[in-house]
């Protein structure tokens, strides 16, 4: 299965914070799983690191590349397909980061790992 991780997600693996659903983990922990972190959650993160919502230990520059090599994600860049997508959705979510990734997930066919259960309502199957 092809897994697109929400931003908590990411970062709730990396922490190895029990936040994250058993399921959840186990469906990122399995390697068969191929896990994919979109490029819309990277700039989420460094969003929140200037507002001082969000502290990683190091920058974003050192963070996000160490944590995708060390846990073997893929990052996945954000197409024109992708944001014109969003033109399209309804209004489930108001969140942009999210609507992208939700737009993501329907054209590249991948499931979310999200607490967020506003993902199915766009018909997007979420692993929590």
């Amino acid at each position: 299965m092809r897994l697109l991780l929400d931003t908590h997600a990411f970062l709730w693996w990396v922490a190895d914070d029990k936040r994250l659903s058993r399921r959840a983990h186990a469906a990122i922990a399995d390697r068969t799983n191929e896990c994919l972190v979109s490029l819309v959650s990277c700039w989420e993160m460094a969003i929140k690191v200037s507002l001082g919502k969000l502290s990683l230990g190091s920058t974003v520059n050192q963070f996000v590349p160490s944590q995708m090599a060390t846990n073997g994600f893929t990052l996945l860049p954000i197409k024109f397909s992708h944001t014109a997508r969003v033109a399209s959705l309804a209004f489930h979510h108001r969140d942009p980061f999210d609507r992208v990734l939700v737009a993501q997930a329907l054209l590249e066919r991948l499931a979310i790992v999200s607490v967020d259960p506003a993902f199915r309502r766009y018909g997007v199957k979420r692993v929590w």
